[in-house]
């Protein structure tokens, strides 16, 4: 059961938006709050891990922390990309240490136990004593690695760690088919195309500032420039995902006009228009017609998190200089809300404030995800008092 200071109550969340409030200041600075939601929320949902990208080639496999929980990301012989606890059945060693090629097998460095790329165990050296690889008390059909269930859309892997979600496709049926139009080959940029941005704040308010338009004329002129907050419009799925989307999406320009080759077949909503969804609980992406990204935010501690952005675009060979350009551009509108974030998180250490208030005209999508945060923890609590 939850400890008492964490039974805080979430009524209030769940009003409609015309009389919510906001999650209480423990969601942000409480450390038991903290581990209730890592549970409630994290491990319960499908959360994001990584991209596919991660992983380019057959063999590749790179250790990833996951809330304290050390997993492996691998592409295995028969290029299916996997999700392993990265740790060893014998003696529980961690396996890899840092991103590798797996040339043979995955080798424990402590007795030397070997595993496919499948997570098979398949080598026991010496389990029988000296000289004797085997041992009748040593089935390895049911010592392989323990794979966390996964699924990869968007080319980012999702992973339900506790693995009661329902399946993927069932739980963001809607989205998918929202956006059913990108379900192409998309190419990652590569090593431009990727960066990571270091937050001092909890991680939930990185997905409540990127759904909401509203602070746009503020925070980021020089997009509002061109487009401008009577430009968006709110995307906002009760209890799934939610976001905003622009009406004048302009494409970055090389010399000549040059710009980046279209997806094929979209519509002609994207010819000008562009939506960036947050996908609960942890997952930010964007789609224009020539280029999408996904960004994974990883919470490493109550106040602190990663973000990691990838580009994608619809064809391999595009320019290295626009591709370069593009990521100096998202990185300088991503980096513009570092301060609103880590400002938010501050001032969450008011003890007064209440949660906050929503603007029933522009803030929809960021109260949606708070209901959906506040359902998942009472559902939660309502499983451990069951």
């Amino acid at each position: 059961m939850a400890n008492d200071h964490v039974r805080n109550d979430l009524t209030a969340v769940r009003q409609p938006i015309e009389r919510a409030q906001g999650l209480p200041n423990e969601h942000y600075i409480d450390e038991g709050i903290f581990e209730e939601e890592k549970y409630a929320v994290l491990f319960a949902s499908w959360a994001g891990l990584a991209v596919a990208a991660d992983v380019p080639e057959i063999g590749d496999a790179k250790p990833i922390e996951f809330l304290g929980i050390p997993l492996l990301l691998v592409r295995d012989r028969e290029n299916k990309v996997r999700v392993f606890q990265n740790s060893c059945r014998h003696r529980g060693m961690i396996l890899v240490s840092e991103p590798k090629k797996i040339e043979g097998a995955i080798r424990c460095p402590y007795h030397s136990w070997c595993y496919s790329t499948a997570g098979k165990l398949i080598s026991t050296p010496h389990v029988g004593g000296p000289g004797h690889n085997t041992h009748e008390a040593i089935n390895k059909d049911d010592l392989g690695l323990t794979e966390v269930r996964s699924h990869i859309w968007f080319d980012t892997v999702f992973i339900n760690v506790d693995g009661n979600a329902e399946p993927f496709e069932v739980v963001h049926a809607d989205l998918l088919a929202r956006w059913k139009e990108f379900d192409k080959p998309m190419y990652h940029g590569g090593t431009e195309s990727h960066f990571d941005l270091s937050l001092t704040t909890n991680w939930k308010l990185a997905i409540e500032n990127y759904c909401e338009s509203y602070h746009l004329p503020w925070v980021h002129p020089g997009l509002n420039s061109y487009s401008r907050l009577e430009d968006h419009y709110n995307i906002q799925e009760q209890g799934k995902y939610s976001g905003q989307g622009t009406l004048v999406y302009q494409q970055l320009k090389g010399p000549d006009d040059v710009v980046f080759p279209d997806f094929d077949g979209l519509s002609d909503k994207w010819d000008t228009g562009a939506e960036y969804i947050a996908i609960y609980p942890n997952v930010l992406l964007g789609a224009q017609r020539d280029h999408c990204f996904s960004i994974v935010l990883q919470p490493n501690t109550l106040s602190s998190t990663t973000e990691h952005i990838h580009l994608y675009y619809a064809q391999p060979d595009t320019s290295e200089h626009m591709r370069s350009r593009n990521a100096v551009q998202w990185k300088g509108v991503f980096e513009e809300d570092i301060f609103v974030v880590e400002g938010m998180q501050k001032g969450r250490h008011s003890p007064l404030f209440d949660g906050g208030r929503f603007s029933p005209a522009m803030d929809g999508p960021t109260h949606n995800f708070h209901d959906w945060v506040a359902s998942k923890v009472q559902d939660h609590r309502a499983k451990q008092d069951a």
